[in-house]
């Protein structure tokens, strides 16, 4: 993956890190809930019937998203290229796995249906969500396997592309931070629109970002 950039080699992994922090620290709570006996609720009733689907999705999630991040530092690269490659192998493996384990999710995890407003907004996960989770995942897992293809006949521009989209897939979770304030600040607007907008949003931002870093990128190696 690569960025060109004049700025200091830490900033972007810094941001990506920090991008990740709610899902990570929402993602280990989570963990903790299912492996702590808490009590179950008929939001987490599917989890507790089926826990090792979401506790293989956070545990990868942390480690993609976290190491993942300082494959951003070009300089990182060029100093520690042994350190880059074996990073890339533990990080193709936790992304295939946090792609997988979320098309399995998406597939069997029953839906939460209820109407009481308190539980989580993903009682308004409709259709739509649910065939924009298929296809970020499925896209995912093609991006994936596009970079490791892509690498083996030593194409770096493309791996780096390829890789760097199936990141912005994999972060999404902390861009839908932001995404979701509306759902948060104006309860009113609560519903099945809301939350697709809402989700799809995440991802569709990550993904003009990296097509736009992509571009740059291209057009610095042209000049």
């Amino acid at each position: 993956m690569t960025t060109s950039s004049t700025k200091p080699d830490w900033l972007l992994p810094a941001g990506l890190i920090m991008l990740s922090f709610i899902p990570v620290v929402a993602g280990t709570f989570r963990v903790v809930e299912l492996g702590g006996g808490a009590a179950i609720t008929p939001e987490n009733a599917r989890f507790f019937a089926a826990p090792w689907p979401v506790v293989l999705h956070i545990l990868s999630a942390v480690v993609y998203c976290v190491l993942g991040a300082f494959q951003f530092s070009p300089g990182l690269r060029r100093r520690q290229p042994r350190w880059h490659r074996a990073a890339g192998r533990v990080l193709v493996a936790c992304g295939l796995i946090v792609a997988l384990s979320g098309l399995w999710m998406t597939q069997f995890y029953p839906a939460v249906h209820s109407d009481d407003p308190s539980l989580s907004p993903a009682n308004f996960d409709g259709p739509v969500v649910y065939a924009i989770r298929l296809l970020v995942g499925s896209a995912m897992a093609l991006f994936l396997c596009l970079g490791i293809a892509a690498i083996r006949k030593r194409d770096i521009p493309h791996h780096q592309a390829w890789m760097m989209r199936a990141y912005a897939l994999g972060i999404g979770a902390g861009t839908q931070v932001f995404t979701h304030i509306p759902w948060f600040v104006f309860p009113n607007i609560q519903g099945e629109l809301a939350r697709t907008l809402c989700m799809g949003a995440g991802w569709a931002i990550n993904m003009a970002v990296t097509e736009w870093l992509i571009l740059r990128g291209s057009r610095g190696r042209i000049s």
